[in-house]
């Protein structure tokens, strides 16, 4: 298994577990809010990286 595949896993395990153990729009703001924030503490060379291996990754 890949490790971005098993980081899916992980992430679809605690996004399961924080639904069952915190109100639905609490869990969403967790699972929302955490990868949003740390992409706006990337400085922007690392936004454009991140964006152009993106790019690569769906075909462009």
């Amino acid at each position: 298994m890949s490790t971005q595949a098993k980081v899916a896993v992980g992430g679809v395990a605690v996004g399961v577990i924080l639904l069952w153990l915190l109100p639905f729009w609490a869990a969403l703001l967790v699972m929302v809010g955490i990868p949003a924030v740390a992409y706006l503490t990337l400085d922007s060379s690392q936004r454009r990286r991140l964006r152009r291996v993106g790019r690569k990754q769906i075909g462009r």
